[in-house]
């Protein structure tokens, strides 16, 4: 075979085997060492993923050009090799050629991936010492992606705005780099900027876009958008499909999600994975059980992105079986119990509280991660398993898995439910020596230990020093104030809340509520109920808690009553006893002996409900009525007590 036949068979190569036979070929006709031939032999080898049989022609060779050298250095670095595509230029620069703007591309590409900040800023100044800033569009987009990618985007925009050309990658790499980066206004900005200047959006872009408007839960712009994918044609893409479904579930808009999702002929798994996500996210559990059945239906095997979110919705619906069935597809199918897949099974059975299941299939994962620890430690705080999480600390430790801020943040919460001051103190002061205590989930959690450890001063000061306050980190220490009665306190944590924008969710009004309660703030209890609607928050039974607790704290015990019948649910035990506790407090016993029925229909056993009962009728003088109620305790109480009275 002549050598042009050989080389395009090189060319043409879809499988080792026949790569192979070509480079055998080659050899035996004699054709190699030569340069040109021995990188095409790599650019082979690196197509196919054969990076080390690359390496292996590459050292072979008596001669190499900067084209050998840029074959290694883009190979590593598509690879993720990003040590040792930097490696390699050092080597390639210590022979003496010079880098081409291919090199660049390849060696900004490692230093994105790899974080190499310092390096990649070297290349950029080498660029504008050696070249005299005269780059390609090719760098210009290298060195864009590379600055978005290590979240340096003042320069990643310096570097776009000095560009002499500007192609449709520019603008998508600069626009993903905003949305990469949390800036999700400047990213629309951006797209906006981008139409203005007549520039043909691609599929790539609108998705990138997609992702800000599903980040910054904006239905309307988002709307926009999916018009303009159908009208440019973007709109049949798998990840535009996807992206505009999205969108609208992190929009809240699931009808709109599940509309757009029916109007494609054929969604693909990623446009699947979106809708349950969405279904699942918003506590439509069923419904993302009913969506998954259907993907199985269909005919399309869920990959390592559905399964997690499907088992989700197995553990919020308490569809046990279920669950056990999609663990059963997963072996099933092939999949390994990889780290991703593995906390997925092991954190639905935990939730189901199957504790035994899932400390067995943590024992026999085929890999665990941090993330493996952190679920199997989660687990036992949850089950107030005190000696379960310090044994699985032990052998993490062991294992020389050292623990991350999620680890502590699991250990101070077991600290606060217990409640458990002295390990909480212990675990702060190791927080500390390993400087976390700054960390956002540790501060957080901190807070709540200290908080419902009742150390509020401690909690108070935490809150203070800690930089950056994210939602967990304001309820903690809000709820905290109000459970311990210091509701005035409360209420200012909320005002400062409301002062920096952060916007409240459900567990705070609970706080809120519950603070009102202390203080007897009647009218602005009233009125932050009223106001959860503006934050799309709809009230829970423990809200109706509070605000039957504020009425009867307050003696509004016929407001109360009448409040529990215009419920929209069933009232629970807590609420009749609420009510029956204001009713002792104020002497009301028609109602109090209501709230006790009530009570005493959901739990026959619950002595607390009997005994206030019993306390309303002393207060009132009606003494036989007492006398009966004491009675009936004394009657219930050697099943409670029987194994500790004298003789047995």
């Amino acid at each position: 075979m002549t050598l042009q036949g050989l080389l395009r068979a090189l060319g043409g190569a879809r499988c080792l085997a026949r790569g192979k036979l070509a480079h055998s070929k080659l050899i035996v006709s004699a054709f190699l060492p030569d340069i040109i031939v021995s990188n095409r032999v790599m650019i082979m080898y690196t197509k196919l993923g054969r990076v080390g049989d690359a390496r292996m022609v590459f050292d072979h060779m008596p001669h190499k050009n900067v084209v050998s050298w840029t074959i290694m250095i883009s190979a590593y670095s598509r690879l993720g090799l990003a040590d040792d595509a930097i490696d390699s230029v050092r080597l390639m620069v210590s022979t003496g050629l010079d880098l081409n703007h291919y090199t660049y591309v390849g060696l900004l590409l490692a230093c994105a991936s790899s974080g190499a900040v310092r390096i990649g800023k070297e290349i950029h100044g080498r660029i504008y010492r050696v070249e005299l800033g005269a780059m390609s569009v090719f760098v210009d987009n290298s060195l864009i992606n590379f600055y978005a990618k290590c979240h340096m985007m003042i320069l990643a925009q310096r570097v776009f705005d000095g560009a002499t050309h500007r192609s449709l990658v520019s603008w998508g790499s600069i626009l993903s780099g905003y949305v990469h980066c949390g800036e999700n206004e400047k990213a629309l900005r951006v797209f906006s900027w981008a139409m203005k200047e007549g520039v043909e959006v691609n599929e790539f872009m609108i998705t990138s876009t997609l992702s800000a408007c599903a980040d910054l839960g904006d239905p309307m712009i988002g709307k926009q958008l999916h018009c303009l994918a159908i009208k440019t044609g973007n709109g049949s893409d798998q990840y535009v499909e996807a992206g505009i479904v999205d969108m609208y579930a992190n929009c809240s808009k699931m009808d709109l999600a599940h509309q757009a999702f029916s109007e494609l002929e054929e969604p693909g798994l990623a446009t699947w994975a979106a809708l349950i996500g969405g279904f699942t996210k918003h506590g439509q559990g069923e419904n993302a059980l009913v969506l998954f059945k259907e993907l199985l239906l269909s005919g399309l095997r869920p990959n390592e992105h559905i399964f997690p979110t499907a088992l989700v919705a197995c553990s919020s619906t308490g569809a046990v079986q279920v669950g056990r069935q999609i663990h059963s597809l997963i072996v099933k199918q092939g999949f390994k119990m990889s780290a991703h897949i593995g906390n997925a099974v092991m954190e639905f059975y935990a939730k189901c509280g199957l504790i035994k299941e899932s400390s067995k299939l943590f024992e026999y994962m085929e890999e665990r991660d941090i993330v493996s620890w952190n679920s199997m430690v989660d687990c036992y705080v949850k089950q107030r398993d005190f000696e379960g999480a310090r044994n699985c600390l032990k052998k993490m430790l062991v294992e020389g898995v050292n623990p991350d801020p999620y680890t502590y943040s699991s250990i101070l919460n077991l600290c606060a439910n217990l409640p458990g001051l002295g390990w909480g103190s212990q675990t702060h002061g190791k927080v500390i020596k390993f400087s976390l205590d700054s960390h956002v989930v540790v501060g957080s959690a901190l807070i709540d230990m200290y908080a419902k450890c009742g150390r509020l001063k401690y909690a108070d000061k935490i809150f203070n020093i800690l930089a950056f306050k994210n939602l967990v980190s304001w309820n903690s220490i809000l709820v905290g104030y109000a459970q311990h009665g210091f509701g005035r306190e409360a209420l200012d944590i909320f005002r400062r809340m409301q002062e920096e924008n952060v916007k409240p969710n459900d567990i705070t009004f609970i706080g809120v509520l519950s603070a009102c309660s202390h203080v007897g703030l009647v009218e602005e209890g009233q009125s932050h109920f009223q106001n959860m609607k503006d934050y799309d928050i709809t009230p829970k039974i423990d809200h109706f808690a509070c605000m039957v607790d504020l009425f009867a704290r307050a003696g509004l015990i016929k407001m109360a009553y009448d409040f529990i019948r215009s419920m929209p649910m069933e009232p629970n035990k807590v609420i009749w006893r609420s009510l029956l506790s204001g009713c002792k407090t104020h002497g009301d016993l028609e109602i109090g002996m209501y709230a006790a029925k009530c009570t005493l229909e959901l739990d026959p056993k619950d002595i607390a409900a009997r005994v206030m009962l019993s306390g309303v009728c002393a207060d009132i003088g009606l003494w036989d009525e007492k006398a009966g109620l004491r009675e009936k305790l004394s009657q219930q109480r050697p099943c409670i007590w029987n194994g500790y009275l004298p003789g047995n």
